[in-house]
């Protein structure tokens, strides 16, 4: 297990408290309680569930897997009514490349995600939780396992949780690797035994989820942030952000960076302030290229871009997404085009197959990208890459074929000219007829 660092002076430690000290080993059920877990769980029993809810509302947190919808509003379409069961499931896939953070949170204090989960399920009545985590997370399997087995054996789950009446069963359920059961509703399918292929929405898992009952569905690092939500109120919680942003959030750095790893900041601070002070800044004196700021997914960001808040609404404004949090720093040596490759066969090979715009799409751009990649190209290959990724955006049945695409025309029109210029400067462009200029793009 990765030991974690001491925490940076401009960092805002909420999530990673306990972990103020290097660990090598996780946070297990007494030191969780000697250190003040489970007392949110405590006076969430105490709340009618409406305030569970309002709280989380005030807190403006905002789904820390990706989309970044609003949690409160997420968990209050649940009809509470309803005479079907209520479930809550965690979505610890973790397949975002560059994405390392949820693992952390599992595999050093598992019974935070436990107390989240119970608060979750508590706000919307629920019985019956699932963590779905990726099957190559085998150390952490068998952490959260141990961890709910704890929980169990002090009353914390089972059919009467902290002498409360009320029931909550909760175990882990192993995926097999598919970066496609990220998606929520895929991730549901293969929850119930079947072929992790997304459905189409509405319904909403909010009122058709697991085995078709209301379901809240959340990535780890969300549910994470529920317990001290509750513990010190959703305004306090707001205000470490910015007002459409709260709280904080676990940056993952990786790539050409000083100091790669996972950090927790709050959210709006300046992207240039995290690579330079708390990264360390572009590795070997290099200077900066490019930052893919959320992941993959998406959109890359140029050297003259990237002073700006880190936070959902900016990047949104920039063109690009805060998405998972997995900052990728690319110096000034990186082969955009090489990029461009890597990124579209990975999306190829994860493409469920199920609709056609990403099947065929994502099967295109990998061997266009390919082909320039090796070196061998047209002038009318860039149109294509974008004409295709047009094609794609919001045509498919999942956000799949947008992830594929969003970060390919970034690509190209914001590197065209260099990836042009490689191939012109090894004498293999092949001219072709009728191309368009690449400002057209």
């Amino acid at each position: 297990m990765t030991l974690l660092a001491p925490p940076h002076p401009l960092e805002k430690r909420v999530l990673l408290r306990r972990f103020d000290s290097p660990r090598t080993e996780p946070v297990w059920i007494g030191e969780y309680l000697r250190t003040g877990g489970y007392e949110a769980l405590r006076k969430a029993l105490s709340m009618e569930p409406e305030q569970i809810v309002e709280e989380v509302k005030k807190s403006a947190l905002r789904g820390r897997g990706g989309a970044g919808f609003p949690t409160g509003m997420k968990w209050s379409f649940v009809d509470r009514r309803s005479p079907k069961p209520k479930y809550v499931v965690v979505n610890a896939d973790e397949g975002e490349p560059g994405t390392c953070k949820d693992r952390i949170l599992m595999g050093y204090d598992p019974h935070r995600l436990i107390e989240g989960v119970l608060i979750g399920g508590r706000a919307i009545g629920a019985c019956r939780g699932w963590i779905y985590i990726r099957g190559e997370y085998r150390e952490y399997i068998d952490i959260m396992d141990r961890a709910i087995e704890e929980a169990c054996q002090r009353g914390i789950l089972g059919s009467n949780v902290l002498g409360s009446g009320w029931e909550f069963h909760l175990s882990t359920h192993t995926g097999a690797g598919s970066y496609e059961c990220g998606e929520e509703t895929a991730l549901l399918e293969s929850l119930e035994g079947k072929r992790g292929n997304p459905r189409l929405k509405p319904p909403f898992p909010a009122t058709s989820g697991a085995f078709q009952c209301p379901t809240i569905l959340n990535n780890v690092e969300t549910f994470c942030a529920v317990p001290d939500i509750i513990l010190n109120g959703g305004d306090w919680y707001h205000s470490l952000g910015t007002p459409r942003n709260g709280g904080t959030r676990l940056v993952c750095l990786s790539g050409h960076i000083e100091r790669p790893g996972v950090y927790e900041v709050p959210l709006g601070m300046n992207l240039l302030t995290i690579l330079n002070e708390i990264g360390g800044g572009v590795w070997k004196g290099r200077k900066l290229k490019a930052v893919i700021p959320g992941g993959s997914s998406s959109p890359v960001l140029k050297a003259e871009e990237c002073d700006i808040p880190a936070d959902y609404d900016s990047l949104a404004k920039a063109g690009s997404m805060l998405g998972s949090g997995a900052t990728v720093v690319l110096d000034e040596t990186t082969d955009m085009a090489k990029v461009l490759a890597r990124l579209m066969k990975f999306y190829a090979h994860e493409s469920c197959g199920w609709c056609i715009p990403c099947r065929e799409g994502t099967t295109w751009l990998k061997k266009i990208s390919t082909r320039l990649e090796e070196g061998i190209g047209s002038e009318r290959d860039l149109a294509t890459i974008d004409q295709i990724s047009q094609n794609m955006l919001g045509r498919t049945f999942c956000p799949l074929g947008d992830a594929a695409a969003m970060p390919a025309m970034a690509i190209v029109r914001k590197f065209g000219d260099e990836i042009m210029d490689k191939l012109k400067g090894a004498g293999a462009l092949v001219p072709a007829p009728g191309t368009q200029p690449l400002a057209v793009l």
